[in-house]
């Protein structure tokens, strides 16, 4: 679960990590992106792992909602997942809800 977020930084299940992450049930990792503006299929990489466990991938953009860049969805769908896009404190709540609920949900959050 995303605990906070904010300065920077994430608490995921009590640990404290700085910088952009990919969440999901299972564990976390970094994530070397600032700036959704210029997100690009490229920088979907450790998200290609997730491939066949995660249905839903939600996309934190940062601190404004903004429309998402041409192509991302498309990628996404090609890896077999549905992609919602939103702002950072929007994705980092709704990954909770959907974890809570058992639905197989990863999330990209870009830090704030």
């Amino acid at each position: 679960m995303v605990q906070a977020y904010g300065e920077g930084r994430f608490r995921i299940s009590g640990e404290v990590v700085t910088g952009s992450v990919v969440v999901w049930p299972d564990g976390w990792t970094a994530w070397p992106v600032a700036d959704g503006a210029i997100l690009s299929a490229d920088d979907l990489t450790p998200i290609r792992s997730l491939a066949g466990t995660v249905d839903i991938l939600l996309i934190g953009c940062g601190t404004r909602f903004g429309p998402e860049p041409a192509g991302l969805r498309a990628a996404v769908k090609a890896v077999g997942m549905a992609l919602e896009w939103m702002d950072t404190g929007a994705a980092c709540r709704t990954y909770n809800v959907l974890v809570g609920e058992g639905r197989r949900v990863a999330a990209a959050l870009i830090a704030v």
